[in-house]
């Protein structure tokens, strides 16, 4: 994944970048590796609003990843490149 860097236009754009999303894969996730993602909307659990102008957006899925890498033997292909939306 590259980074796009604005061109200076204004001195707030001058040394701005954002992530490019381009390379990423097209396709529908792996779905042994997700699984449901709840929403709170802002609210414990018996229900009251404890936290204001939470809420809303679209809705996610939660991707299952590996962090710790620890199985030996094991041999690995990377299939796709796919964007998390909770990272």
């Amino acid at each position: 994944m590259a980074i796009r860097k604005y061109k200076p236009t204004t001195p707030g754009r001058r040394f701005g970048s954002v992530a490019d999303f381009s390379d990423l894969t097209k396709k529908d996730p792996e779905k042994a590796l997700t699984q449901p993602l709840k929403k709170s909307g802002g609210r414990n659990s018996t229900g009251r609003l404890t936290m204001r102008h939470v809420g809303g957006g679209a809705k996610r899925v939660y991707r299952i990843i590996d962090f710790k890498r620890d199985k030996i033997g094991v041999p690995g292909k990377v299939a796709a490149i796919e964007y998390d939306p909770n990272r």
